[in-house]
């Protein structure tokens, strides 16, 4: 099973018990703004993102993993690669994402877990690019992705949600562990 220990956080595949608190995650409007056309995400949803997500770790390698507290135990939300598949500017590449839980903002947790995800692909994994998308109008992913060392190399538009993007991306070259 893979695990990822940082200071603050395990990184983690995702059990039954992971079902309940990331539907909290996703039923509040605030965190979900900023993910796919911005609406919060149901019970029955949440529970066929985890699925999907499994099936990415079984058939990729490589996951969306879920966020756990070492002090407490709590999760935070989630973080991971996946493979894109839209818009068409990063599309079939390796990208990273996360949500984390309201609650969870502001105290580095987006940036830890994004930083030990993305050195989990370039070194663990052994690719050899990391893309990544964000609408334009968000600031907070903006500064986790320039803390992550990915250079913004173009922008796209969502073609689902006409929302604009900025398009990152980082190359093993380019990585500073």
């Amino acid at each position: 099973m893979t695990e990822i220990h940082t200071p603050r956080l395990l990184l983690r595949r995702w059990l039954d018990d992971d079902l309940v608190p990331l539907s909290e995650i996703h039923a509040d409007p605030d965190v979900m703004r900023w993910v796919g056309d911005g609406a919060p995400r149901s019970f029955e949803e949440t529970s066929q993102d985890i699925e999907a997500w499994e099936e990415e770790w079984d058939e990729e390698g490589f996951g969306i993993f879920a966020v756990e507290l070492l002090g407490s135990g709590e999760l935070a939300g989630a973080v991971g690669l996946y493979l894109a598949d839209s818009p068409p500017a990063i599309a079939d590449q390796v990208a990273i994402g996360w949500r984390l839980g309201r609650q969870y903002w502001g105290q580095g947790y987006a940036s830890e877990a994004a930083q030990a995800t993305l050195e989990f692909a370039l070194q663990d994994r052994g690719l050899d690019r990391v893309v990544a998308v964000c609408r334009t109008s968000d600031t907070a992913s903006a500064n986790v992705l320039d803390k992550l060392g990915m250079r913004a190399t173009g922008t796209a538009q969502d073609p689902d949600t006409g929302h604009d993007l900025r398009v990152y991306g980082i190359d093993l070259t380019e990585y500073e562990a």
